[in-house]
C-alpha cells in the first residue's frame, strides 16, 4: 500500500466509497466535501468533543458489504485534526491490511489493527444509531428488531412487554420517522411507556429531526415534569436533550424555561444543554444566561470544563473568546465575580 496521509485518499487508492459520521455529540452524517476539507486543515472539526472528533468511518468496494471504523482523534486547540496521529493510525492500517484494504484480515491482522490508541467504542444508543443511519443511507432493510419495536410502540404488546425491545429496532423507527407513520406511532407512544423504554426512546430521539408535533408533545412531558412536586432532574435532562433536532424556537423555549427556574440549575442540565443543544447557545443573548447560571453554581471545575468543550465549537468560538477578554455584558461579570468570591471562601479540604 502506497503512502497516504488522508483516510480520504486512502479510500480513493482502494477504490472504496465512504460515509463518515460524527458520534460526538450528537450522530449526523458529514458530508464527504466537509470532512475532506477538515482532513486538509482548511477548517477545524464541526462538532468536537473534549478535544477529539468521534467519527465512524464506513467504507466499501463498488456493490460490497461496508466495513467500519470508529475512531477518536485528537483536535489542537483551534479544532483541526493533528496529522501525526492520523499518520499513526493510517501506519497501522498499512501495517495490518497491506495492499487490500477491503481483505477479510485473519486473527494476527485483526489484532494489530484493533491494538492503536485511535479506535473507540460508542455507547449503545449512539451504536444503535449509527447503524440504523448507516443502513438507511445505504437503502438496505433495516434490522430484526424493527417489525417488533413498532408493534411495541403501537401498545399491542402491552406497554410493561418491553423486555424484548430491542435498542436497534427504537433506532430504526427513529431514523425512518418519515415512513410507515412511524413519527405519530412515537408521539401517540411517549405518554404511556414505562421508564426504561422512555429513556431509550429520548435517547433515540436526541439524534434526530423531529417535527414540530412530536416536539410540542416532548415538551408537555418536560413542562408536567417540572411542575411536578418533586422533579425528576435526570428526566428533564432527558427530555431537555430529546429536543436537539426540535424546531429552533422550540429548543429556545424549552431552554428558557429552565435557565427562569434555578431549581432546574444542575449539572445534568448544563451538560444536556451544552452537549446537545448547544446551537441555541449561537445566540448571544440565550449564550449569556447559560454563563451567568453556570457561574452562579460556583463550581470552578464544571464552569471551566464546559467552557473549554463549548469554546472548541466553530460557531461559539469568537463569542465566548470575547467574554474571556473581558467583553461581556454587566450580569455575566458580576456572575463571574461571585463565583470566584464563593471559591475563595470555600474552606480547603484536609
Amino acid at each position: 500500500m502506497e503512502t497516504v496521509h488522508a483516510l480520504s485518499a486512502l479510500f480513493d487508492h482502494a477504490d472504496c466509497q465512504f460515509s463518515v459520521y460524527d458520534l460526538g455529540r450528537r450522530v449526523c452524517q458529514l458530508d464527504e466535501t466537509t470532512f475532506r476539507a477538515v482532513e486538509a486543515n482548511q477548517q477545524p472539526y464541526p462538532h468536537p468533543l473534549r478535544q477529539h472528533a468521534h467519527i465512524a468511518v464506513a467504507f466499501w468496494p463498488p456493490g460490497g458489504a461496508p466495513w467500519v471504523w470508529f475512531l477518536k482523534m485528537p483536535l489542537d486547540e483551534r479544532g483541526l485534526l493533528n496529522h501525526t496521529a492520523m499518520g499513526d493510525f493510517l501506519q497501522y492500517v498499512s501495517a495490518a491490511m497491506g495492499e487490500r484494504l477491503t481483505a477479510t484480515p485473519n486473527k494476527e491482522q485483526r489484532e494489530k489493527l484493533a491494538n492503536n490508541p485511535y479506535t473507540f467504542t460508542p455507547t449503545d444508543d449512539k451504536m444503535a444509531m449509527f447503524h440504523a443511519r448507516l443502513t438507511y443511507q445505504l437503502g438496505r432493510p433495516a434490522s430484526q428488531y424493527y417489525d417488533h419495536a413498532q408493534h411495541y410502540l403501537n401498545g399491542e404488546l402491552g406497554w410493561d412487554n418491553w423486555q424484548g425491545v430491542g435498542l436497534q429496532g427504537l433506532a430504526d423507527t427513529c431514523v425512518r420517522m418519515a415512513e410507515q407513520n412511524n413519527a405519530t406511532r412515537i408521539r401517540k407512544a411517549l405518554n404511556n411507556l414505562p421508564t426504561t423504554p422512555l429513556y431509550a426512546l429520548l435517547g433515540c430521539l436526541e439524534h434526530c429531526q423531529i417535527n414540530e408535533k412530536l416536539a410540542a408533545c416532548v415538551r408537555d412531558m418536560f413542562s408536567q415534569m417540572c411542575q411536578a412536586q418533586e422533579v425528576d432532574l435526570f428526566l428533564v435532562s432527558a427530555l431537555l436533550r430529546a429536543h436537539a433536532g426540535a424546531p429552533t424556537a422550540t429548543r429556545h423555549h424549552l431552554i428558557a424555561a429552565v435557565l427562569d427556574k434555578p431549581e432546574l440549575h444542575h449539572r445534568e442540565i448544563f451538560v444536556a444543554i451544552a452537549g446537545r443543544c448547544w446551537e441555541s447557545l449561537t445566540d448571544d443573548t440565550v449564550l449569556d444566561r447559560f454563563l451567568i447560571a453556570l457561574a452562579d453554581q460556583h463550581d470552578t471545575a464544571l464552569f471551566q470544563q464546559i467552557y473549554a468543550d463549548l469554546v472548541m465549537l466553530p460557531p461559539l468560538r469568537g463569542a465566548l473568546l470575547s467574554r474571556l477578554h473581558g467583553d461581556t455584558s454587566p450580569a455575566l461579570t458580576q456572575a463571574m465575580a461571585r463565583m470566584q468570591q464563593a471559591v475563595r471562601q470555600t474552606p480547603n479540604d484536609h
